[in-house]
């Protein structure tokens, strides 16, 4: 492609003012989407390597800690590919690199082995942070600075379509075929050929979502110099952490760490919740389909999100959902049955806002920064590594696992305090 004539038709903006380009923004949609639904199979494939791999909670919940290790790690060098490459090219990385982690599936079912799944997880989630990176940032630049919030969760919607659509299908295909033999009762070779079998299922899946990740990935490659961007150059990798000076900028990455720990260890436990006799005592695959609820709850409240958002303050609504998404968790730990139940899975309406509204009230004023803020931002997500385990190892240590849900209260409760100190201050450019 011709780099003149595709800059003669660049998006026209800046950094200050939002960029005025509408097919990006469907585009910019189509990664959240696609993200999103990725992320949230490991809601299906948690239960499915616990049966395969004989795994306690605390073990099997070191996917979500492979996955999300890659935030931390893959962040800041995802802003600073953006920094030199540009948003649309530093996108097509992450897609090609998500392609990659995919096809790490093969693998990783012929060796049968736990940690070599945890591998490619991680590939895969290192291609996530790449494209999470650019899209939080970018998706804020496409219009006007002062709708950033409500266009940031209008784009989260579709992040939770993903959420929604992607477990509902997985739970079909790959819980759809769980052990009717009990791994544990296997050894040696019969186990090895019990479990390159069972995750063959696994594998297939993800091998053709690399197939339509190489052809997003091609799609956005054309689409690589409609920006006329501008970055700030200066200082080293390591500079964006000078951003953490600003208090609010620090205390609303702390709170992306809380929010996505609490958010990935709910939805984690939601399977083994809903079999639990005292709540549904459902199967496998019928707790399953009912993870959809959860992501479909945030689906709903993210489009409501967007109309209020662009109405009333940000940072009230962001103490609100968080009380709500406590009283909830109170009512789900102290029940049974299908209150129980329902009271967990409506916790996603109220996480609907929360990762948009906290990114947004923490980058906001930062201009040319916004990638750097973007990849220390991001770098938070690693809550999701740590918080599900330590959810994880207190449901072990209980007995519990209505016990163990006040780790994700604590994690919301913080939230609320931001929300509220976040009204009262004013953000430093």
């Amino acid at each position: 492609m011709d780099t003149s004539s595709t800059t003669a038709q660049a998006a026209q903006g800046d950094a200050a003012h939002g960029y005025d380009a509408p097919d990006l923004r469907v585009f910019v949609f189509a990664l959240f989407f696609i993200f999103g639904g990725i992320t949230s199979l490991n809601d299906v494939i948690i239960p499915k390597l616990k049966e395969l791999f004989t795994l306690n909670y605390a073990q099997a919940l070191l996917v979500q800690s492979a996955f999300f290790a890659a935030y931390a790690l893959f962040s800041l060098p995802a802003a600073a590919i953006v920094r030199r490459a540009g948003y649309m090219k530093t996108a097509t990385i992450g897609l090609l690199t998500m392609m990659a982690g995919c096809l790490l599936f093969i693998p990783a079912s012929r060796s049968a082995t736990f940690g070599v799944f945890l591998f490619a997880l991680f590939v895969l989630a290192a291609g996530i942070t790449v494209v999470q990176v650019v899209a939080n940032p970018l998706i804020s630049l496409l219009g006007r600075p002062q709708t950033a919030a409500s266009r940031l969760t209008f784009a989260q919607a579709f992040n939770s379509l993903g959420t929604t659509i992607f477990p509902y299908v997985g739970s079909i295909v790959i819980l759809g075929g769980l052990a009717t033999v009990d791994a544990s009762t296997l050894t040696g070779a019969a186990l090895d050929a019990y479990r390159a079998a069972e995750t063959q299922v696994v594998t297939n899946t993800y091998i053709g979502l690399a197939i339509a990740l190489a052809v997003v990935a091609a799609v956005v490659w054309t689409k690589r110099n409609r920006l006329q961007e501008q970055q700030d150059h200066t200082g080293s990798i390591l500079h964006a952490f000078t951003l953490l000076r600003r208090p609010r900028f620090a205390m609303g990455t702390a709170c992306i760490f809380l929010y996505v720990g609490a958010e990935v260890a709910i939805g984690s436990l939601i399977v083994n919740y809903l079999m639990m006799p005292e709540t549904l005592g459902l199967s496998d695959q019928a707790a399953g389909k009912h993870v959809p609820f959860y992501w479909g709850g945030a689906l709903i409240g993210r489009f409501i999100g967007a109309y209020v958002l662009a109405r009333v303050s940000p940072a009230k609504v962001l103490a609100g959902v968080a009380a709500g998404a406590i009283a909830l968790i109170l009512v789900s730990a102290n029940t049974v049955g299908a209150v129980s139940a329902w009271s967990l899975l409506a916790i996603g309406l109220v996480n609907s806002i929360m990762f948009p509204t906290i990114f947004s009230l923490a980058s906001e004023g930062l201009g040319k920064r916004s990638a750097e803020g973007s990849g220390v931002i991001a770098t938070a997500i690693v809550g999701g590594a740590v918080v599900p385990p330590l959810t994880g190892a207190l449901a072990d240590a209980s007995g519990s696992l209505h016990l163990a849900l006040a780790l994700p209260a604590l994690c919301y409760a913080i939230i609320l305090a931001y929300g509220i100190y976040a009204r009262r201050s004013v953000a430093v450019a």
